[in-house]
This record gives C-alpha cells, structure tokens and sequence, in this order.
C-alpha cells in the first residue's frame, strides 16, 4: 500500500544571442550541449551497450521520434545499457531520461567526484521523466552514464536520454530548440463540467501544457485536451505551451470558455454505511487473484482503487487502468462496473499513494493541484471520492486545504478515508492525525494499518506487538481518545499472509478486537474504559489477496462488522 539550465551572475544582466549567453559585463559563455550521442535512439543502439545483449532499439512505445531503447533484465542481469561522454572537469551536468516500467535507474559512474543514481517505482504504464545531476572532478574528461531495470522486473524502455552541461569536445547530439507558441486555441464540446480544448499542432514538440487560468492543469501529447471537473455555468480562461527536451515555449493566446447550466448528477454517490468494510482493489497484479471491479465481494462497502498516478505537475495526480495486466480489462467496462457498485450501495473511491506513492502537496500550488485532478477524475471515472494512502508523510495544512478545495467542489457526499501507518496515529502532532482532525466534519475513516509494524504504545502507555488482540485494541484508542469520532476509526489489516510482510491477524482476532472496542467483550489484557459502538468498521488489503484466500476475510469479518450496535 507518480525535467536546459540558465547562467546567472550576480548583479549582471543576461542576454541570449545564438549559442552563447551574453553577460552585461561583457564576458560570455558557451550554452549547454547534450554531450550524450543518440539519446533518442533515432540510430538505433550506436553509441550504446547493454549488458547480456539485453537491449534493442524499438519503434513503439516511444515518447518522441520514431525510435527507443527497450531492454529486458533476466536472471542476474538488470539489462544495464549505457555510453561514455566527454565531459569538462569542474562542470555540472543534468542527466535525464523519459522511461517507462517499473523500478527504471539512470546514472553516472567515474564523475570524479560522487557518482549519483535516480530511480522510479513506477506503475510500468505511462511515462515518466528522471533526472539527476552530476559534478567533474578537476581531472574528469570521461563520464560512464547509463540506465538499467532490475532483476525479475519487465522490460523497461526509455526515450529522449541527454546530458545537459558544457560542451567536453568529444562530439554531441544537436540540441533541439525550443517549440514555438501553439495556434488556434479553440473551444468546443461544452457541458456542465467539462470542456474541450484544441488547438494547432507545434512542429518539434514533445508535447504541451495545458494552463487553465494561469495554473498548469494538464500534459498532453496530442494537441487536444478534455478539461474536466469544471463548475457549472462558469467562464474558465485557458492558455496551452508546447515542450521538448530543450524546454518549454511560449503560452498561446488565451481562450475562453464557458461551461453550461448545472444538473444532478446522473449516477449521485450512494451513503456510506453506519458500519462499513473497506477493500483496496489492486489495478496490478502482483500475484494476488486478478479481478475486475465487479467481482469484488459484495461484503465491501467502500472499495478503494490503488492506485492513482503521478503526474509531471506538483500534486497533480491522473488515473491509468492496467488494462493488460487485468486481462483486457477496458476503461469502458472499469467506468460501467463503477456506476454498477455505486448501484448497488458502494463507494468506489481513488487511493493517492501507497508503498510507492510519490505524490507530494507542501504548497498552495500543489494543494489546488490535487483538488483539481481529484475532482476531474472522479467526473471522468464516477469515483465517490478519494483515500490517503501517503506513506512518505504528509504536510497537514496543505493537505488539510486540498481536501476542503475537493470537498467545495464535491458536496456533502464526498468519501475521504485515510490509511495511516501505525506510527503516524501515535501523537495528536503527527502529519496524518493533525490532518484527520483538521477535516473532521468532512472525514469519512481512517483506516489505520495495524501490519508491517514494529511494537508500539497504546492509549494506557503500555507497548504492544502486532499481531494480537490487544495491538488492534489499545492502538485504537488513541484515535479514539485523541479527538476522532467512532465512526472515524477502522481496523485495517492484511487479508491473508500473503498480503504484508508482517501483522497478519486471522478474522476471529478481527472480530474479537471488533466486539471489543464496540461491545466491550472479546478483549485481551487491555480493555478500554468504555465502549465504542459506532465504530466504522474494518479494512484489508486486499480484495485481491481475500479472493486468493476463498474469500475467507470477507465472508469472516464482513458479517461481524455489518452486526456491529
């Protein structure tokens, strides 16, 4: 439980002129060069080597051109593939790539001074940018840079590799320039919430920026854009900038457009339940049985889908559905199978994080981001609203102010659950409680995970191990207790052995620590002071391991927490 460096002086003015960067002083520098060769894979693997015979330049998927390195580890080999550049001594570089797939390295070795290396755990779908930079010693004339996956990972590609810096003279990829302003912004497939954007493609571009009244919304490849998450009846003024490997351009001119007169919403998010059983619905598979939504018990009340994706925009998120790794499943039927749940009574909600979530909001900007892309994805997609599954930490006031942003936009029937890590629940002060409190007119759960723990204080200042009654119970309270509603608070733990690495508790233990909190029978040595029969609930990870267990999680606590008083 996811990118051509400016020179300054100080005091000095700067003008650009060709190649060179003018200074007022009178004195001028060479620009940066890509010392690297072939980065885009245009000529295939010239100038590069890979380990084991491990790589080979493909034609799709590619990011820009017509050409990308596609390289599969195997056994003990991470299908390492890399290249040596001329480099100045004293000199700083910025190493990076456009990669795809699941934990994707770049680096550089022999720099003279510390070698560096960046890494994604990427969800494998959709690409992603990594960059890094890099000093030389005074003696550095070479530099070995590579990328390479890791072992028993899939095939990774990647696209548009550079090394930014001063030219070494050992010969250089001509540097692209910077794309021009894009014309005719247009209008048009006006709704209640939504908008769509065109306008005319830029030669050289990579891709571009959507603004959307003057804050970055969207990246795009084509040149076109679905705006969505929009209010009713409401003028929005847009502006879009096409990029390459040498940076970004010019905005266009601004566009206006105006979204229709509001409705209700066709398929309106069901209540949640008094006593609710959550389940995190894997978009991956990592060995658990492979569902599509609708076969997801009908024991879990809310389902929460993990997970969302990273975007290049600080706090901005997007969805992409595995759809083969799900076995062909279609956004289609993901959507159809969404409004069939939400039918039948369920919240379908969007889980932002997780064990390798890189998703961060520690800014003004990037909490209007989050609240933003949230809400268009849950228009898009039909989600009832979103879990915070942040494992990194989080940053309680400006999370606090995304999630009153999406709420605002949202209305009374937004979901928010939370799945902090044990010791994020310890103290009042930490990032994720002061957050729960924070938004406890608007929270739904906190699901906390009771597994891949070590021991941990209970509400009486007694330390408890995972995996007992007792460990579900005393750690309870503290939520209970600190300032959060009953029905705030759920029991999160694995749906069998396979699903964490530690913490595993059978479904009895689970109804036990239940009827505990709730009735105040079935405890073990801690029993609380009084009674809590409005707890919300339990959770588990996941559907997908309970599904490989015969259900036995679900068909087990389910029951017990829908009997709950």
């Amino acid at each position: 439980m996811n990118r051509i460096r400016s020179l300054a002086l100080l005091g000095a003015a700067t003008l650009t002129a060709g190649g060179l960067t003018v200074l007022a002083t009178g004195t001028a520098q060479a620009a940066d060069v890509n010392v690297a060769r072939n980065g885009g894979f245009e000529s295939g693997l010239a100038g590069w080597s890979c380990s084991a015979g491990s790589g080979a330049a493909v034609s799709s998927p590619v990011h820009t051109g017509a050409g990308a390195l596609k390289a599969t580890p195997a056994g003990s080999d991470n299908a390492r593939c890399g290249q040596s550049v001329t480099v100045k001594p004293n000199s700083t570089y910025t190493l990076s790539a456009q990669v795809q797939g699941s934990y994707v390295y770049l680096g550089a070795t022999g720099t003279g001074t510390q070698d560096v290396s960046t890494w994604t755990p990427g969800s494998g779908s959709g690409w992603q940018k990594l960059s890094t930079t890099f000093s030389t010693g005074p003696n550095t004339t070479q530099v070995t840079v590579y990328t390479h996956g890791w072992y028993g990972q899939p095939a990774y590609t990647v696209d548009e590799f550079s090394v930014f810096g001063p030219d070494g003279g050992g010969g250089t990829d001509p540097g692209p320039s910077v794309p021009g302003a894009p014309g005719g912004a247009a209008v048009s497939g006006q709704s209640a919430n939504g908008l769509a954007l065109s306008w005319n493609a830029v030669g050289g571009a990579g891709g571009y920026h959507v603004y959307q009244d003057g804050v970055r919304v969207q990246t795009v490849s084509s040149a076109s854009a679905q705006i969505t998450g929009l209010a009713p009846a409401t003028s929005y003024a847009f502006q879009v900038s096409a990029y390459n490997a040498a940076g970004e351009g010019p905005r266009s001119a601004p566009v206006t457009g105006t979204t229709t007169g509001g409705g209700g919403d066709p398929n309106p998010n069901p209540s949640v339940p008094r006593h609710a059983l959550t389940g995190y619905w894997q978009n991956f598979d990592n060995g658990a049985t492979v569902q599509k939504l609708s076969d997801v018990s009908a024991q879990y009340d809310i389902i929460a889908v993990s997970f969302a994706d990273a975007t290049t925009t600080p706090g901005a998120i997007t969805f992409n559905l595995d759809s083969a790794g799900l076995g062909g499943y279609t956004v289609a039927q993901f959507k159809a199978d969404i409004a069939a749940k939400k039918a039948a009574g369920k919240s379908v909600i969007l889980s932002i994080g997780g064990e390798k979530g890189t998703i961060s909001v520690n800014d003004p900007a990037s909490a209007n981001n989050l609240a933003n892309s949230a809400y268009a994805l849950m228009q898009e997609y039909g989600f009832s609203g979103i879990d915070i599954d942040l494992e990194n930490g989080l940053n309680p006031t400006y999370m606090t102010q995304a999630l009153r942003s999406l709420s605002s936009k949202a209305g009374s029937s937004l979901v928010i659950t939370m799945a902090p890590q044990t010791i994020d629940m310890q103290s009042t002060q930490g990032g994720y409680f002061k957050t729960a409190l924070n938004i406890k007119d608007i929270l739904t759960v906190v699901n906390m995970q009771y597994y891949n723990s070590g021991s941990m204080n209970g509400c009486d200042g007694k330390v408890y191990s995972q995996g007992s009654v007792d460990f579900l119970t005393a750690l309870a309270c503290i939520q209970l207790e600190g300032g959060l509603d009953p029905s705030q608070v759920g029991i999160g733990v694995p749906a069998s052995p396979s699903g964490a690495g530690s913490g595993y508790v059978s479904p009895t233990v689970v109804g036990n620590a239940l009827d505990c909190l709730a009735r105040g029978t079935g405890c073990g040595s801690f029993k609380p002071s009084k009674t809590y029969p409005g707890l919300r609930g339990a959770m588990t990870w996941s559907t997908n391991w309970d599904a490989k267990a015969g259900h036995a999680w679900s068909n087990a606590v389910g029951p017990k927490v829908h009997a709950l008083p």
